[in-house]
């Protein structure tokens, strides 16, 4: 058998997405958490160890593996780039789950953000950019 020769078809890569992937203690109860924040069950697995929930046009996705140790949930998050972040600030916020002190605010890296904190202890950082000033 000989390797197959593979020609590269460009010099540059391109990146296209990353997805997140978190500590659930309770995978069931995540898909519910996250059902209730506004996204919807891409999969999951019925032994209960997996799960995907997307948002929007699918582009953004969350993937939880179930976790027994709460400590590593509560020092993992990602950060979710939107457009219109005040409405769903205000949506999240009615619903109880935007972070004690993640309310709304600009930082002075040019963002606007928020962040969730989920049953688990992760937390989601919801933001947009800045008009260049």
């Amino acid at each position: 058998m000989s390797a197959a020769t593979v020609t590269p078809t460009s010099t540059e890569t391109t990146f296209l997405r990353a997805v997140p992937v978190l500590a659930a203690l309770d995978i069931p109860a995540a898909v519910a958490f996250y059902k209730r924040a506004g996204f919807t069950t891409r999969y999951q697995a019925e032994d209960g160890e997996y799960a995907i929930v997307q948002i929007g046009n699918g582009g953004v996705e969350i993937h939880f593996w179930k976790c027994d140790d709460r400590r590593i949930a509560e020092n993992t998050g990602c950060r979710v780039e939107v457009t219109g972040v005040e409405p769903l600030y205000e949506k999240h916020r009615a619903l109880g789950i935007v972070h004690p002190n993640g309310a709304l605010s600009e930082q002075p890296w040019g963002t606007r953000e928020f962040v969730m904190v989920d049953d688990s202890g992760n937390i989601v950082t919801f933001f947009e950019r800045l008009a260049a000033r």
